[in-house]
Protein backbone atom coordinates (compact mmCIF):
# COMPACT_ATOMS: atom_id res chain seq x y z
CA UNK A 1 0.00 0.00 0.00
CA UNK A 2 1.42 3.33 -1.05
CA UNK A 3 1.95 6.34 1.57
CA UNK A 4 -0.54 8.94 -0.62
CA UNK A 5 -3.44 6.51 -0.79
CA UNK A 6 -2.25 5.67 3.52
CA UNK A 7 -2.71 9.42 3.60
CA UNK A 8 -5.96 9.58 1.76
CA UNK A 9 -7.55 7.04 3.57
CA UNK A 10 -6.25 8.55 6.95
CA UNK A 11 -7.99 11.78 6.01
CA UNK A 12 -11.21 10.02 4.63
CA UNK A 13 -11.53 8.51 8.41
CA UNK A 14 -10.66 11.94 9.82
CA UNK A 15 -13.47 13.25 8.13
CA UNK A 16 -16.30 10.87 8.42
CA UNK A 17 -15.51 10.76 12.22
CA UNK A 18 -16.23 14.08 12.06
CA UNK A 19 -19.67 12.85 9.93
CA UNK A 20 -20.83 10.67 12.27
CA UNK A 21 -20.54 12.96 15.27
CA UNK A 22 -22.83 15.61 13.74
CA UNK A 23 -25.25 12.98 13.22
CA UNK A 24 -24.92 11.56 16.26
CA UNK A 25 -24.92 15.10 17.89
CA UNK A 26 -27.85 16.11 15.65
CA UNK A 27 -29.87 13.00 16.81
CA UNK A 28 -29.73 11.09 13.34
CA UNK A 29 -29.97 7.55 13.23
CA UNK A 30 -27.22 4.88 12.26
CA UNK A 31 -28.36 5.06 8.52
CA UNK A 32 -28.02 8.59 8.99
CA UNK A 33 -24.92 8.70 10.75
CA UNK A 34 -23.36 6.31 8.03
CA UNK A 35 -24.63 8.41 5.59
CA UNK A 36 -22.93 11.89 6.58
CA UNK A 37 -19.86 10.07 7.21
CA UNK A 38 -20.14 9.50 3.57
CA UNK A 39 -20.73 12.72 2.56
CA UNK A 40 -18.56 14.45 4.58
CA UNK A 41 -15.13 11.76 3.84
CA UNK A 42 -15.66 11.01 -0.22
CA UNK A 43 -18.03 14.55 -0.94
CA UNK A 44 -14.49 16.24 -1.30
CA UNK A 45 -12.60 13.73 -3.54
CA UNK A 46 -15.41 13.03 -5.40
CA UNK A 47 -15.67 16.17 -6.89
CA UNK A 48 -11.90 16.56 -7.35
CA UNK A 49 -11.86 13.59 -9.29
CA UNK A 50 -15.35 14.78 -11.72
CA UNK A 51 -13.37 18.36 -12.01
CA UNK A 52 -10.21 16.83 -13.30
CA UNK A 53 -12.38 13.88 -15.65
CA UNK A 54 -11.30 10.34 -13.97
CA UNK A 55 -13.50 7.96 -12.53
CA UNK A 56 -13.84 8.68 -8.57
CA UNK A 57 -11.68 6.40 -6.71
CA UNK A 58 -14.60 6.13 -3.96
CA UNK A 59 -16.06 4.07 -6.80
CA UNK A 60 -14.47 1.75 -7.75
CA UNK A 61 -11.47 0.90 -4.58
CA UNK A 62 -13.76 -0.75 -1.83
CA UNK A 63 -11.02 0.46 0.07
CA UNK A 64 -12.92 3.90 0.63
CA UNK A 65 -15.54 2.74 2.10
CA UNK A 66 -14.09 1.43 5.48
CA UNK A 67 -13.43 4.20 7.36
CA UNK A 68 -17.42 5.74 7.03
CA UNK A 69 -18.45 2.33 8.29
CA UNK A 70 -15.51 1.84 10.92
CA UNK A 71 -16.63 5.42 11.80
CA UNK A 72 -19.95 5.09 12.41
CA UNK A 73 -19.61 1.89 14.11
CA UNK A 74 -17.25 4.15 16.62
CA UNK A 75 -19.64 6.79 17.56
CA UNK A 76 -22.35 4.09 17.79
CA UNK A 77 -20.45 2.63 20.58
CA UNK A 78 -19.11 5.60 22.04
CA UNK A 79 -21.11 8.40 21.87
CA UNK A 80 -22.73 8.33 25.08
CA UNK A 81 -19.01 8.04 26.71
CA UNK A 82 -17.73 11.17 24.65
CA UNK A 83 -17.86 14.71 26.14
CA UNK A 84 -17.35 18.00 24.35
CA UNK A 85 -18.12 16.25 21.10
CA UNK A 86 -18.01 19.95 19.45
CA UNK A 87 -14.43 19.99 20.05
CA UNK A 88 -13.84 16.22 19.04
CA UNK A 89 -15.69 17.56 15.63
CA UNK A 90 -13.42 20.39 15.18
CA UNK A 91 -10.40 17.84 15.83
CA UNK A 92 -11.12 14.94 13.50
CA UNK A 93 -12.35 18.00 10.47
CA UNK A 94 -9.19 19.72 11.11
CA UNK A 95 -7.10 16.31 10.80
CA UNK A 96 -9.45 15.81 6.91
CA UNK A 97 -8.89 19.14 6.42
CA UNK A 98 -4.92 18.83 6.79
CA UNK A 99 -4.52 15.71 4.87
CA UNK A 100 -7.05 16.40 2.47
CA UNK A 101 -5.72 19.60 0.86
CA UNK A 102 -2.47 17.96 0.47
CA UNK A 103 -3.87 14.62 -1.74
CA UNK A 104 -6.26 16.87 -3.03
CA UNK A 105 -3.19 19.29 -5.08
CA UNK A 106 -0.89 15.89 -5.26
CA UNK A 107 -3.20 14.39 -7.31
CA UNK A 108 -4.13 17.34 -9.61
CA UNK A 109 -0.72 17.46 -10.54
CA UNK A 110 -0.52 13.80 -11.12
CA UNK A 111 -3.20 14.68 -13.66
CA UNK A 112 -1.03 17.46 -15.61
CA UNK A 113 -2.74 20.56 -14.01
CA UNK A 114 -1.25 23.47 -13.63
CA UNK A 115 0.14 24.67 -10.26
CA UNK A 116 -2.80 27.27 -9.53
CA UNK A 117 -5.78 24.58 -10.68
CA UNK A 118 -3.52 21.77 -8.40
CA UNK A 119 -3.82 24.45 -5.55
CA UNK A 120 -7.61 25.12 -6.12
CA UNK A 121 -8.43 21.67 -6.69
CA UNK A 122 -6.47 20.58 -3.11
CA UNK A 123 -8.67 23.45 -1.53
CA UNK A 124 -11.71 21.78 -2.95
CA UNK A 125 -10.78 17.98 -1.60
CA UNK A 126 -10.61 19.90 1.75
CA UNK A 127 -13.70 21.68 2.32
CA UNK A 128 -16.28 19.91 -0.18
CA UNK A 129 -16.67 16.97 2.14
CA UNK A 130 -17.41 19.02 4.92
CA UNK A 131 -19.63 21.53 3.00
CA UNK A 132 -21.45 18.90 2.29
CA UNK A 133 -22.16 17.14 5.93
CA UNK A 134 -22.98 20.89 7.72
CA UNK A 135 -26.11 21.45 4.67
CA UNK A 136 -27.27 18.12 5.39
CA UNK A 137 -27.44 18.26 8.79
CA UNK A 138 -28.88 21.77 8.31
CA UNK A 139 -25.82 23.36 9.72
CA UNK A 140 -24.18 26.83 8.74
CA UNK A 141 -21.29 25.18 6.86
CA UNK A 142 -17.73 26.09 8.68
CA UNK A 143 -16.86 27.33 5.04
CA UNK A 144 -19.16 30.30 5.18
CA UNK A 145 -19.53 31.26 8.74
CA UNK A 146 -16.56 33.48 9.05
CA UNK A 147 -14.81 31.14 10.98
CA UNK A 148 -10.48 30.28 9.38
CA UNK A 149 -11.59 27.58 7.61
CA UNK A 150 -10.52 27.59 3.69
CA UNK A 151 -7.38 29.99 4.08
CA UNK A 152 -5.38 27.02 6.23
CA UNK A 153 -6.31 24.24 3.28
CA UNK A 154 -5.39 27.35 0.92
CA UNK A 155 -1.96 27.67 2.38
CA UNK A 156 -1.67 23.77 2.80
CA UNK A 157 -2.26 23.27 -1.01
CA UNK A 158 -0.02 25.86 -2.27
CA UNK A 159 2.33 24.94 0.13
CA UNK A 160 2.26 21.11 -1.01
CA UNK A 161 2.17 21.95 -4.84
CA UNK A 162 5.06 24.57 -4.76
CA UNK A 163 7.18 21.26 -2.64
CA UNK A 164 6.03 19.15 -5.55
CA UNK A 165 7.35 21.74 -8.06
CA UNK A 166 10.57 21.87 -6.30
CA UNK A 167 10.96 18.63 -5.86
CA UNK A 168 11.56 18.89 -2.30
CA UNK A 169 8.19 17.08 -1.37
CA UNK A 170 8.34 14.00 0.61
CA UNK A 171 7.34 12.24 3.74
CA UNK A 172 8.88 14.69 6.38
CA UNK A 173 7.86 17.66 4.12
CA UNK A 174 4.30 16.46 3.68
CA UNK A 175 3.81 16.00 7.06
CA UNK A 176 5.34 19.43 8.08
CA UNK A 177 2.94 20.64 6.10
CA UNK A 178 0.11 18.73 7.12
CA UNK A 179 0.44 19.83 11.00
CA UNK A 180 1.03 23.01 9.79
CA UNK A 181 -2.52 23.46 8.54
CA UNK A 182 -3.76 21.36 11.75
CA UNK A 183 -2.30 24.00 14.03
CA UNK A 184 -3.39 26.47 12.17
CA UNK A 185 -7.31 25.48 11.71
CA UNK A 186 -7.33 25.14 15.81
CA UNK A 187 -5.69 27.81 16.49
CA UNK A 188 -7.90 29.94 14.48
CA UNK A 189 -10.95 27.95 16.24
CA UNK A 190 -9.64 28.83 20.13
CA UNK A 191 -8.41 31.69 19.19
CA UNK A 192 -12.09 32.94 17.32
CA UNK A 193 -9.78 34.61 14.29
CA UNK A 194 -12.19 35.34 11.84
CA UNK A 195 -12.86 36.26 7.96
CA UNK A 196 -14.22 39.54 7.48
CA UNK A 197 -17.68 39.59 6.44
CA UNK A 198 -18.90 40.63 2.98
CA UNK A 199 -20.39 43.50 4.24
CA UNK A 200 -18.86 46.37 7.02
CA UNK A 201 -22.35 45.77 8.87
CA UNK A 202 -23.81 43.08 10.31
CA UNK A 203 -27.12 44.86 10.05
CA UNK A 204 -26.60 45.34 6.70
CA UNK A 205 -30.35 45.08 4.50
CA UNK A 206 -30.52 44.69 1.07
CA UNK A 207 -32.76 47.44 -0.91
CA UNK A 208 -36.28 47.20 -0.86
CA UNK A 209 -37.79 46.80 -4.06
CA UNK A 210 -39.95 49.68 -5.58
Amino acid sequence: MNAPLILDLVGVFFFAVSGSLLAARKGFDLIGSLLLACLASLGGGVARDLIIDVEPVAFYNPLYLVPPLLAAVLVFFLFSHLEKVSTLLVLFDAGGLALFCIVGALKAIDQGLNPVAAVLLGVTTAVGGGLLRDVVANEVPQLFSGDLYALPAFLGATLAVSLEMLGLFNVVTGIAVAVLVFTLRLLAWRSGWKVPLAAQSRHFEPPHAG
